[in-house]
């Protein structure tokens, strides 16, 4: 596999990033900077993370409880102007490799799920209740560029999120989604070692 080539101001940006890391997180492999991370106290990042440039973490504390709201799985990759947002809990397993321009939130504003819970499209936005529902990515998880998680979400172990998908239920392990919303289109056989189409 051929490698990147950098040219010297790169590994001179390259170089300034590796040495900030060590010294804000020494756990991270490798945090590209600007990073925003908003509630810090509240996100476990793992071992090994990486991140591109602008990535946006942002954790809050609705109860008063110190428990991690995001909490990262070892060696995970996240490429630039990736967004995590939590109220509750969001999940990322060890070796999930994230595409750039990617959203996980498990949060919205307003509740629209057609029950008696459900906010008046005359309430301003900004002023909705909170709807929150946590979200957990298996590991060895792979999500293409501009892929949507939204709030109670599974992504199963081993699964593939295709470009552009908008996740809104769960996804089985060692599966292919695309879509929006996202459906299933492919599983891995393991007895003969393929991915199969599926009947959906």
């Amino acid at each position: 596999m051929p490698k990147n080539s950098y040219s010297f101001r790169q590994k001179l940006q390259l170089a300034f990033w590796l040495l900030r890391t060590k010294l804000l997180s020494p756990k991270a492999r490798l945090i590209r900077f600007p990073l925003d991370l908003r509630g810090g106290e509240f996100v476990d990042l793992g071992r090994n993370l990486t991140t591109g440039v602008g990535c946006r973490i942002e954790a809050f504390s609705t109860n008063g409880s110190r428990d991690k709201k995001i909490i990262f799985g070892n060696n995970v990759q996240i490429n630039d102007y990736v967004h995590i947002s939590a109220m509750e809990k969001v999940i990322i397993g060890d070796n999930t490799l994230m595409a750039s321009h990617i959203y996980i939130s498990d949060s919205s504003h307003g509740y629209y799920k057609g029950s008696e819970k459900d906010t008046p499209p005359t309430v301003p936005p900004i002023d909705r209740p909170y709807h929150t529902a946590p979200v957990t990515i298996g590991a060895n998880a792979w999500l293409g560029e501009g892929v949507f998680i939204m709030p109670g979400v599974t992504i199963g172990e081993g699964c593939i999120v295709g470009a552009h998908s908008v996740v809104c239920g769960d996804l089985p392990d060692y599966t292919i989604a695309a879509g929006s919303p996202a459906k299933v289109i492919k599983k891995y056989n393991f007895e003969i070692k393929r991915w199969e189409k599926t009947d959906s």
